[in-house]
């Protein structure tokens, strides 16, 4: 599979949006047959839930849509490297792609209190079968970083 552009666009205009309503800058778009199915922005902050991640709600919102736990087939794009809860919530709902832009050192880079297990370990530990392309529009998505500094996110880091 062959990434595209306009999809990390969607995840990191989400992110954006994320920032401007005082959330961390994460975005993730999950995408069906070419089709976005579910594509969110950080949401800890909002809702004091230290689960939801962008990828977290992105899988929330396609699983509803398709009322469905297997997301098989799907393919989700991040602004960053997934945490370890969001790759293993991404491995149990099937999804078979992940294409991401920043890596998870990026981010702690930035501040973010970040467990440093790459997803490729992750999914050589597990033996799963995602398919993980890194590095995706890796400008961009470090460019929401500095966004986030800009607008005052010191406070929003976890």
């Amino acid at each position: 599979m062959e990434p595209k552009e306009k999809f990390m666009w969607f995840a990191i205009d989400k992110a954006k949006k994320g920032i401007e309503d005082n959330q961390a800058p994460f975005g993730a778009c999950i995408i069906k047959n070419s089709v976005p199915v579910g594509v969110a922005h950080n949401e800890v902050w909002g809702g004091n839930d230290i689960t939801a991640h962008a990828e977290i709600v992105a899988i929330r919102k396609a699983c509803q849509k398709f009322q469905t736990i297997d997301l098989s087939g799907c393919s989700i794009y991040c602004t960053c490297e997934p945490c370890p809860m969001c790759f293993s919530a991404i491995h149990w709902a099937k999804i078979s792609n992940i294409i991401y832009g920043a890596g998870i050192s990026d981010a702690k880079k930035c501040g973010f209190s970040e467990l440093e297990i790459p997803n490729k370990v992750m999914k050589r530990m597990g033996k799963s079968s995602i398919s993980i392309r890194p590095g995706f529009m890796k400008k961009e998505c470090l460019d929401l970083f500095l966004i986030f500094e800009e607008e005052g996110g010191k406070e929003r880091r976890y």
